[in-house]
């Protein structure tokens, strides 16, 4: 088992160099880079400039804005909207962004970097990578967190109890909700609670944004529990509602194939009931492949399934920020924060082939790999 844990984790080194060159090369050929972006603000102010002035007497502004014409203007330059600025101001622009620099350079730079967990500073921000991120993660593992155990205790009894009743109604009207779960987004579900119970139309019950109220370093204990989970009891249910249908479809399956194996048969012939042969002997089998995914589906609920519900709820946290960082193109943060949750979802597959092994040791990736 070492030895399949050693390759694994040496196929990490690769398999994260290779994410991070093709997501390098997509952003790089993107239009609207970080010395775009500075333009068009710099271009923004000084239309505003000109209108203000232009108020107050026409024939002014135009000396003036053939004076404040640079030289090098009828230069093409290769960023859109930047004629009529400085060549030399936009070289400027490009040393501080390290843009002076071939792409290839700048990639290896950041790798080298990488390496040490040094993930640079927001272009635009004044921060540092780590710490937007350290100031984030809370509010993003809140969601992940409760999501994730929300939809495994309500998929796994509805999973087994839909197995056991295969065919009856139960089992027929609750495959209706678990598809309906599965055909609407999470977000659709997130703008109906909004209209029902956040003041959107109907009912007024809970707050629109943030994870906390103004007031929360005021509370006391019992108070900064309940006005958490009044905050974030929307967002929560959202994403449940969105998450539950495909974690409760494989527990019905996973139970239902091993309902019918021989050895549950054999069991039953032995005059055992029929809830000592459900939670003695199937459920240990069946609940394998969806105890050992919990990793895999922690990191995917955390990390890309509640950017919407971030955005729609207004909770500041990763999903936020990654989407921030992307319309502004704040490469430190996009980059950074991609290596790191990457890394950190390769780790986790790594976990959940391992959680395999604890739950039945009879199974051994080492020696089936030799």
């Amino acid at each position: 088992m070492l030895a399949y844990i050693l390759r694994r984790l040496a196929l990490i080194v690769p398999t994260l160099f290779g994410i991070m060159v093709v997501n390098f090369i997509v952003v790089q050929a993107a239009p609207g880079g970080p010395v775009e972006q500075v333009i068009a603000k710099l271009q923004g102010l000084q239309v505003e400039a000109t209108a203000r002035v232009t108020g107050s007497g026409g024939s002014e502004v135009g000396q003036k804005s053939k004076s404040a014409q640079p030289t090098g203007q009828q230069q093409t330059s290769k960023y859109r909207g930047a004629q009529g600025l400085d060549p030399e101001f936009i070289k400027e622009i490009e040393r501080q962004f390290g843009f002076d620099k071939p792409a290839h350079e700048r990639f290896f730079m950041m790798m080298a970097n990488y390496l040490r967990f040094d993930f640079g500073d927001s272009f635009f921000r004044d921060r540092s990578v780590v710490d937007l991120v350290i100031d984030k993660l809370p509010v993003s593992i809140s969601l992940g967190l409760w999501t994730t155990l929300l939809v495994y205790m309500i998929s796994i009894p509805l999973g087994i109890a839909k197995a056991v009743r295969d065919g009856s109604k139960f089992d027929m009207w609750s495959s209706g909700v678990v598809i309906v779960g599965n055909a609407v987004p999470g977000f659709l579900f997130a703008i109906l609670l909004i209209v029902l119970f956040a003041g959107g139309r109907y009912l007024d019950w809970f707050p629109l944004r943030g994870l906390t109220s103004d007031n929360f370093a005021d509370l006391n204990t019992f108070e900064k529990f309940t006005d958490y989970f009044w905050h974030i009891t929307l967002p929560i249910v959202s994403m449940v509602i969105g998450g539950f249908a495909g974690l409760t479809m494989l527990t019905k399956n996973s139970f239902l194939d091993e309902i019918n194996k021989q050895y549950v048969i054999t069991a039953r012939s032995k005059g055992l009931s029929e809830r000592r042969v459900l939670y003695g002997h199937v459920f240990r089998n069946a609940m394998l492949i969806v105890v050992a995914g919990f990793p895999s589906a922690f990191i995917g609920i955390l990390f890309t399934g509640a950017m919407l519900t971030e955005i729609i709820f207004s909770l500041d946290g990763l999903g936020l920020l990654g989407f921030e960082a992307a319309i502004n193109r704040d490469y430190p943060v996009m980059f950074g924060s991609l290596f790191f949750f990457t890394l950190l979802g390769l780790i986790m597959n790594l976990i959940g082939d391992l959680m395999y092994h604890v739950i039945d040791p009879r199974i051994d990736f080492g020696k089936r790999g030799s």
